[in-house]
């Protein structure tokens, strides 16, 4: 059970592909964190394996499922993908935008069964909604904002959830609250996979760390394994120490000269 893809290559029209060759697996029941510097291909991996972006060549495959063959419906009540800065609807309460991750459950007449409502309420009350829920989305904090796109993402109820940079112009609390979340989904049996920039966050919340420069897989494995000074000296061109976190013991990544100027 998991996502596995083969030989994938992406792009955008006719330009030069954005990811290539991309061989990958995807571990059920873990919370697998994409990084890498700036367009290095990691959101356009996640358009691919939500199916958004149409590969050129290569497969995907979601516990036996052919994502790039099967019908869409089938395939979003498989993967819940939420992208980077999602669109908040005009006039649309807390409630009815978490709702609409049931969609994909429903007929074409979109009736609500018990089981729907159920999701949904227990969707805002996992993620701190519940005073909130009759509020429009329009008129809240970007961090509340990024709760209930979470929310919608739990009440599609599927067993892996893709999130491209959640914690984007989000402040220190609010991206904690945000990457929390997300290992709540992992204690609920979710396999996560999430696109964070930063790197002691992603050492923290992840694990499984895969790392990517110019389109390709460079790295994989465990934090530790993965945050080197090395590795990031070839990913990021920038020198590095890395050391344990002091609460987390996971890798925290200090620029060299920045070390020296605290040093001093």
């Amino acid at each position: 059970m998991s996502i596995v893809i083969t030989g994938v290559t992406a792009g955008y029209g006719r330009d030069r592909a954005i990811v290539e060759n991309i061989d990958l697996e995807i571990r059920t029941g873990e919370v697998t964190v994409l990084i890498g510097p700036n367009g290095c291909g990691k959101s356009t991996l996640l358009k691919t394996i939500g199916r958004l972006l149409k590969p050129r060549q290569g497969t995907i495959h979601v516990d036996g499922l052919d994502v790039l063959r099967s019908d869409p419906k089938r395939v979003a009540r498989t993967i819940a993908y939420l992208p980077q800065s999602p669109v908040v609807p005009v006039a649309i309460s807390v409630e009815q935008l978490v709702g609409y991750g049931r969609a994909p459950h429903q007929s074409l007449l979109g009736l609500r069964s018990a089981r729907d409502i159920d999701l949904v309420d227990q969707a805002i009350a996992t993620t701190g909604l519940d005073d909130l829920r009759h509020k429009p989305v329009a008129e809240l904090s970007g961090g509340q904002r990024q709760r209930v796109f979470i929310a919608m993402a739990l009440a599609q109820d599927t067993p892996y959830v893709m999130l491209d940079e959640p914690t984007t112009f989000l402040d220190i609390r609010h991206q904690v609250e945000t990457l929390e979340l997300v290992r709540q989904l992992h204690n609920a049996g979710r396999t996560s996979i999430v696109v964070l920039h930063d790197i002691a966050q992603a050492a923290r919340y992840g694990d499984r760390l895969v790392v990517m420069h110019a389109g390709r897989i460079v790295a994989q494995g465990t934090p530790a394994d993965v945050v080197t000074p090395a590795l990031l000296r070839d990913v990021y061109d920038l020198d590095c120490a890395v050391y344990p976190d002091p609460v987390s013991g996971t890798p925290v990544v200090t620029p060299k000269d920045q070390a020296m100027r605290q040093a001093g």
